[in-house]
């Protein structure tokens, strides 16, 4: 009996200390302590190199069944191979904590998260683009959340080389020496902008990048000034520029460190800090197709997500005001875009399928301009730096 009584007390003590953790807020903060890698930087929990030359390295890529080559219903995609190629860098989707970076593991969460992204974002771009995006070793979420400084470095340095010779593989092997477009997501902008800036900024490949759609991290002014020769988008068919925003709701209490920093590019206009663009000009959201799922405990194991085809674009749900560096939109609660807020109308989640049908038709008005370009001046060098 006396065993019982016991375990009752320690059970109550346990219960009130939940509770006194929900209660402050501190709750969640100690599941991401628990959940996180629980040593540190080391080589030996790596996953091996991805070999770019395999099929099973590449999330998409044309000749791959993916669900980047899915189509919002109704909406007309010509078949055949595109004159443009659009190099798309995944965002996060290892929420894992067995290591500091995804083992790149194909039957997990981690892939079908991987899914998720070709299916909602990386599928914008299949209009105007062959797509191609690599799988690689990501930075884990617990990356942003607990990792000490030097570990947060490693881990997104040793991403960032997966991305990198994934990059020049595609320059080599498939590119051919076409036009491209560089497009990513959160974590996959970090990497991109870093590989703007080390290996094409300056560059003869910046004349051959159609545009960068650098989407949904924290990309400041300060640094997109910093590029030579990229600037950042001011017009719907300008080309050799980069854009970016991030989301959120119009009731959204956005965190102080964003505010008056962030370089903007409304996606309703195409202008750098627009002002408010009418939702009638809104192409369209696109529904998500299956599910992103943010479990960060327990295993990785997948949890059988569907991924169905795209549904119908829906037009004119928000309109859309660069307000102090942050994309301000129409709050989605309840609407066909609902379930996709990180938190506090953080529209993270948004970046891409509440735009993607603007994303889909300017991608291929940029690339029209760019091939216009290119046969009144002549083909831009295609030779590497």
């Amino acid at each position: 009996m006396r065993f019982w009584r016991v375990l009752v007390v320690v059970l109550v003590v346990l219960a009130l200390g939940a509770g006194a953790l929900f209660a402050t807020g501190t709750f969640p903060f100690v599941v991401v302590w628990l959940a996180q890698p629980w040593h540190g930087w080391d080589l030996a929990h790596k996953a091996p190199a991805p070999d770019y030359a395999l099929d099973a390295s590449w999330a998409a890529r044309p000749g791959l069944d993916s669900p980047a080559l899915f189509v919002p219903a109704g909406v007309e995609n010509l078949p055949g191979e595109r004159a443009v190629d659009v190099f798309f860098v995944h965002p996060t989707g290892y929420l894992n904590g067995g290591d500091w970076n995804s083992p790149l593991n194909p039957n997990s969460r981690t892939e079908e998260n991987t899914k998720w992204m070709m299916a909602n974002q990386a599928s914008a771009f299949n209009s105007c683009c062959n797509v191609y995006a690599p799988r690689y070793r990501e930075a884990s979420i617990f990356r942003y959340f607990t990792a000490p400084p030097d570990i947060a470095k490693k881990t997104m340095d040793f991403a960032y080389a997966d991305v990198l010779r994934a990059f020049d593989y595609f320059l080599e092997h498939h590119n051919q020496g076409r036009p491209f477009i560089i497009a990513s997501h959160s974590q996959g902008t970090g990497h991109a902008f870093r590989l703007i800036q080390e290996r094409i900024d300056a560059t003869t490949l910046a004349q051959r990048m159609v545009a960068g759609y650098l989407i949904g991290l924290q990309i400041t002014n300060a640094e997109a000034n910093s590029l030579k020769t990229v600037p950042v988008c001011t017009s719907a068919s300008q080309t050799s520029c980069i854009v970016h925003w991030a989301t959120w709701g119009e009731g959204a209490n956005p965190p102080a460190d964003q505010l008056d920093r962030l370089v903007c590019v409304n996606p309703l206009s195409w202008t750098r800090d627009g002002a408010k663009a009418e939702a009638s000009l809104h192409k369209g959201g696109v529904p998500q197709s299956g599910r992103f799922s943010i479990k960060i405990w327990g295993d990785d194991a997948p949890q059988g997500i569907v991924f169905e085809p795209l549904k119908a674009p829906i037009k004119a749900l928000t309109w859309a005001e660069c307000r102090r560096g942050l994309l301000i939109v129409a709050e989605q609660t309840g609407g066909p875009m609902d379930g996709l807020d990180v938190g506090g109308q953080n529209y993270h989640g948004l970046d891409y399928p509440l735009f993607h049908m603007d994303i889909r038709e300017n991608a291929r008005v940029r690339a029209m301009a760019y091939l216009q370009k290119a046969l009144q001046d002549g083909p831009a060098p295609s030779a590497s730096p």
